[in-house]
């Protein structure tokens, strides 16, 4: 679907070209739209790009991940209009407790219970308060953190012991789904186009929790995920080439869009357009050339007017 932004006038690119879930719209409340915001990533600590959907039931909100397919030189025909932006966007439910784990994990060093609110602030990213107000993220906070109860308000403060077992859970079921479709995984593998070399039964279990580990891995801090994979009794990685899924070595949206200004409500500024690139010296040479007096190509191949009779 092409999800249209107002724009003002004097900007072309007013669309995104998008592939998301009917859910997504079909769910959606009449009251509101879906929006794009900034957050912090839970990997990177960089910006990124993600999406909040007010479902039609309910006030809660679903977070979504965007990220985004590339290659040079392509553009998109919507309705009469080329735009210039060719990259296609991916927008896919994301579990808001990764967002959410990075805040819980710095109040943690004050080692005290506090409230949800007070410990997801963010200056750079004020839109993270809305985590909160996603669906199940609050009621889910167990899994990541313990709780106290005084009186009607919960207190929260962060539990590696907890999270290890949270993210053991996240890559039992992933690798539990990947067996379930028959990925290749581990040393059966040999190629980006998921050709296989070996058949199932020759995949180990290590192998699937290994490269489900690897899956999760993008969505959590360079150490922790160490600490999962000690956690997972997994061996240590000889090559990180060789531990990283085929979607890796793919111009496919292996990372997350990472927003230049804030994109929210499909009214922001254009994505950063790519500088172009340098000349090469023959192109250089080409330049220079005098083309006075040069005949077009198209001249070549224009028809000819025939001579009228007298």
């Amino acid at each position: 679907m092409a999800a249209k932004k107002k724009r003002t006038p004097n900007v072309q690119n007013d669309s995104w070209v998008v592939i998301a879930a009917g859910s997504v719209i079909d769910e959606q409340r009449k009251d509101s739209e879906p929006t794009f915001v900034r957050l912090r990533n839970p990997a990177t600590d960089a910006a990124s790009l993600y999406m909040l959907s007010s479902g039609s039931d309910d006030g809660d909100l679903r977070l979504y991940e965007v990220k985004a397919f590339e290659e040079d030189f392509r553009s998109w025909f919507v309705g009469q209009k080329v735009h210039r932006d060719g990259r296609l966007l991916f927008v896919t439910p994301m579990d808001p407790l990764f967002l959410i784990l990075p805040y819980l994990i710095k109040s943690g060093k004050e080692d005290k219970f506090q409230p949800a609110a007070q410990m997801v602030m963010d200056e750079e990213f004020p839109a993270c308060s809305r985590l909160l107000s996603c669906t199940r993220s609050l009621s889910s906070m167990y899994h990541i953190a313990d709780e106290k109860e005084v009186g009607s308000l919960k207190f929260h403060r962060y539990s590696q012991e907890k999270t290890m077992a949270w993210l053991k859970k996240k890559v039992e079921k992933t690798a539990l789904v990947l067996r379930k479709k028959n990925i290749s995984v581990g040393e059966g593998v040999k190629s980006s186009t998921y050709v296989r070399a070996k058949t199932e039964s020759d995949s180990s279990e290590e192998d699937y929790l290994s490269y489900a580990h690897g899956l999760i891995s993008d969505y959590i801090r360079k150490d922790m995920s160490g600490d999962l994979r000690q956690h997972l009794r997994l061996p240590e990685i000889t090559s990180p080439k060789e531990s990283e899924p085929p979607l890796k070595k793919r111009k496919l949206s292996d990372k997350p869009v990472e927003p230049g200004e804030d994109y929210t409500k499909f009214n922001s500024g254009d994505f950063a357009r790519k500088p172009p690139k340098k000349m090469t010296a023959a192109q250089k040479s080409l330049a220079k050339v005098d083309k006075s007096g040069m005949k077009t190509m198209s001249s070549f191949f224009s028809p000819k007017v025939k001579a009228e009779k007298k």
